[in-house]
């Protein structure tokens, strides 16, 4: 089966499908290693990787082309995190078929306006587009691609805005009739409670779309238990992960003035000379250079 179809099929036969953060080539190549279903091509980490503000700071160019680059150097789906489209519905039906044509099998779409602020920030800034205006996004996203199986999406920030489980419940029915084909429902308490509200409430057909970062005590076998949920994406830990090694590694180099106690610590240079593909590149020149 191609990416696009061993996504669908999985939210098909909700089977939960689980995709790591990655914020560059290599974070995915090591998520695929793990043995995560699938990458999650996130907005947040690339923000932080840029040391900027995940608010719409970086272009949608420089968001497409890491997305490109993730996907030709994995073999697992790609669900791309497209913030609010960039745009109105106009936006997003330029934009679609871009990210289609980069080799992601999804993307996700958030109902905040633009620029948008980051969900789980403190005193964030959270403001909604009216149902209707995103319901046409998400029409125009589904009109736009080109894959039967490509899956769109719709993100709900009811509950990080603080509008309640009406809203949220409202919102959710609203998108899946626009065409959604999945809802991610996201909530930045320290307790599951309020998504398991949601999911209790829930009585779409279409399956839910869990981030489990600000409630971790929520495991996969509890989400599976639910019997509504298609996807868990794990948000933000490739980069948190990247950001806690290099302070603990920078801090004993410093310290130490050498590398003379990191360094059996860290992965070897072959190692990571390996997860830069070099087989593939020595394979090829024992075939052609002549």
């Amino acid at each position: 089966m191609s990416k696009h179809q061993r996504l669908r099929a999985a939210l098909d036969s909700r089977e939960l499908f689980t995709a790591m953060a990655a914020h560059n080539p290599l974070s995915a190549v090591l998520a695929e290693e793990a043995g995560f279903h699938g990458i999650w091509g996130s907005g947040f980490e690339l923000s932080a990787s840029y040391a900027v503000p995940d608010a719409n700071i970086l272009s949608s160019g420089t968001h497409l082309d890491m997305m490109r680059a993730i996907a030709s150097v994995t073999s697992i789906p790609l669900i791309a995190d497209i913030d609010t489209g960039f745009g109105n519905a106009v936006n997003v039906s330029y934009v679609v078929p871009l990210y289609e044509a980069a080799g992601a099998s999804a993307v996700v779409m958030e109902d905040k306006t633009f620029p948008k602020d980051t969900s789980l920030r403190a005193d964030g800034r959270q403001e909604l587009v009216r149902l209707e205006e995103f319901q046409g996004k998400i029409a125009a996203a589904v009109q736009a691609k080109s894959d039967k199986d490509f899956v769109v999406i719709a993100r709900t920030e009811s509950l990080i805005a603080g509008l309640g489980q009406e809203e949220a419940i409202t919102r959710a029915l609203a998108y899946e009739a626009a065409g959604a084909d999945a809802i991610l429902i996201h909530s930045k308490q320290p307790t599951p409670d309020e998504i398991l509200q949601f999911v209790k409430a829930w009585s779409g057909t279409v399956p839910l779309v869990l981030v489990p970062t600000a409630y971790p005590q929520l495991t996969e076998k509890d989400i599976e238990a639910l019997g509504k949920v298609g996807i868990v994406i794990y948000g933000n830990h490739a980069i948190r992960a990247a950001v806690g090694a290099m302070r603990t590694t920078f801090a004993q180099i410093i310290k130490d003035r050498g590398i003379q106690h990191v360094d059996p610590d860290l992965p070897s240079v072959k190692e990571i000379i390996m997860l830069q593909g070099d087989e593939r590149m020595r394979d090829i020149e024992r075939r052609y250079l002549r």
